[in-house]
């Protein structure tokens, strides 16, 4: 992992080298339209503030859950025990990136979504209240906080979305297999290498012209980055975006070459 100071300079260069997100230069038609109409959407949605509502709660609960960490580390530590706040403070999506979450799932209207990487249920939240027909199904390597994941979705009356307790490499195959298609992932688990290179490549197996996929922190560290570059550099991959904190590739034949977007985010 980066230190924040490499994180804080990595930033730097990508704001200075990025398109500056209000699609001015990008000749690219589907790029266009998805930096003016999601990108930048500024709307309040509907859910928004009863997600928020729960994770200001989730932020103030000292519960203590029984933490198994399969990845690569949080930014809270690797501890057995940790409390819900914890966990809500430093494992939890932002609420930047879980609307961006939401408006790419409300436009474009997936209706198979995986997510590697439930934590306490925020993200699943939002891309699952942005489309009620889609199923929606994530995977938590820690048993308790997949329950507690459990509880609140239930709690917020989202009934399109299952959470699966597990490894990502157990529970992954199993999902794929019953799966005719993925037409939407979220990749926040193993910040490693070659996990996350595997998660990819499962993962392509589902894929149709119309899939999205997000890898999280792409610029965590320089496995991270590494992983990125291969995942870009793959044949079946169109076009890639570059949002620093995430990282989006694309199947879409539209797209006549491989193309690569870093864009202001």
């Amino acid at each position: 992992m980066y230190s924040r100071l490499q994180l804080a300079t990595k930033y730097i260069r990508y704001y200075v080298a990025a398109s500056n997100g209000k699609g001015h230069g990008i000749h690219s038609p589907f790029i266009f339209d998805f930096v003016t109409n999601v990108l930048n959407d500024r709307r309040h949605f509907y859910s928004y503030e009863t997600i928020e509502s729960l994770r200001s709660r989730l932020l103030n609960d000292k519960t203590i859950l029984g933490i198994e960490d399969f990845g690569a580390g949080s930014t809270g530590g690797t501890t057995k025990q940790r409390t819900v706040s914890s966990i809500a403070r430093h494992a939890a999506k932002s609420k930047k990136l879980c609307r961006l979450l939401f408006r790419i799932v409300h436009y474009y209207q997936p209706k198979t979504i995986l997510e590697l990487g439930t934590s306490l249920g925020i993200s699943s939240a939002y891309m699952a209240s942005a489309a009620p027909d889609a199923k929606l199904i994530t995977i938590e390597g820690a048993s308790s906080v997949a329950k507690a994941a459990e509880g609140h979705h239930q709690l917020l009356q989202l009934h399109n979305v299952a959470v699966v307790p597990g490894r990502f490499e157990d529970i992954l195959p199993d999902i794929l297999h019953e799966a005719n298609t993925v037409d939407l992932a979220f990749i926040d688990g193993n910040h490693r290498f070659e996990p996350t290179r595997y998660y990819f490549e499962q993962l392509l197996t589902k894929v149709n012209d119309g899939s999205i996929f997000i890898f999280d922190d792409i610029h965590w560290s320089e496995e991270m980055e590494d992983v990125w570059r291969v995942i870009k550099a793959n044949e079946r991959v169109t076009a890639s975006i570059d949002l620093f904190f995430i990282g989006m590739v694309l199947f879409n034949p539209s797209f006549r070459s491989k193309q690569e977007f870093t864009i202001r985010f």
